[in-house]
């Protein structure tokens, strides 16, 4: 049977240290986010998910953007070269663990930069953001790992946010949501529905019917609702000052076989 796993990682007690980039940078209580982080593990648990927690890095205060340092296509597991320097040192924990699972592992090599926030896979379509954290060579290298495999992948452009799924990610149908004034090229996806909130643009599948949600996006919780989705709500307020959002804090696996 598919797999329902997610890999998590617990907060760096350096965590206020986190890169910001298109916001200003603001107070983050630490204590706090590990209670929200607590209550987005606990939530990915109560759908059905068994959580598998990477060694912390304690020293990186990026880690829990776990997201971020790996793609995943079936079995395999693309061990990303983060655009930001300050976080190439967290992939090493996360290629530990998915190694453990059974994953086939591949590497984005220098001179590519790749960050798992800019992918965006719908079926077998993958959707990578070309912009300040992804360049040109590590678009080219996801996909000489990916297309081989039966994935079509498909570069857009990203300038007005930190990652791709800073702007847009996919409901269960396929169709992309996202915040216009946040999205380059709307009309580069077939299918796109507007939300009315940011934090609106990004949910987790869950499994389902269900989406994990921030709490911050009301009016899209309220709208997905009416399309007869059902909005699982989070609080994330301490990410969300790092430019997280709820895809960034696990990398699910759906298609691990035992």
């Amino acid at each position: 049977m598919p797999s329902k796993k997610a890999l998590v990682r617990r907060p760096s007690p350096r965590l206020a240290e986190g890169l910001v980039t298109h916001i200003e940078r603001e107070k983050v209580d630490f204590d706090l986010a590990v209670e929200q982080w607590e209550a987005y593990v606990e939530a990915l648990r109560e759908h059905g998910w068994e959580t598998v927690e990477v060694e912390p890095e304690d020293d990186c205060p990026d880690s829990v953007f776990v997201e971020d340092t790996v793609v995943m296509y079936k079995n395999v597991a693309l061990i990303t070269r983060p655009g930001a320097d300050s976080r190439r040192e967290e992939t090493a924990g996360v290629e530990e663990a998915v190694a453990r699972l059974g994953c086939s592992v591949n590497w984005i090599w220098e001179p590519g930069t790749l960050d798992g926030g800019d992918v965006l896979k719908i079926g077998d379509t993958i959707y990578v953001g070309r912009g300040g954290r992804t360049n040109a060579p590590g678009v080219q290298q996801l996909r000489a790992a990916f297309e081989p495999l039966g994935a079509r992948v498909v570069a857009v452009p990203v300038s007005k946010v930190l990652h791709l799924k800073s702007a847009v990610t996919a409901l269960p149908d396929g169709t992309v949501i996202g915040s216009i004034p946040r999205v380059d090229r709307p009309s580069l996806f077939p299918r796109f529905l507007s939300v009315p909130e940011e934090s609106g643009s990004h949910v987790v599948l869950l499994g389902g019917s269900k989406l994990l949600m921030a709490a911050s996006a009301p009016k899209s919780a309220e709208l997905l609702a009416d399309l007869g989705h059902d909005p699982v709500v989070v609080d994330i307020s301490e990410f969300e000052k790092l430019e997280g959002c709820v895809t960034c804090l696990s990398v699910r696996l759906r298609e691990l076989y035992a």
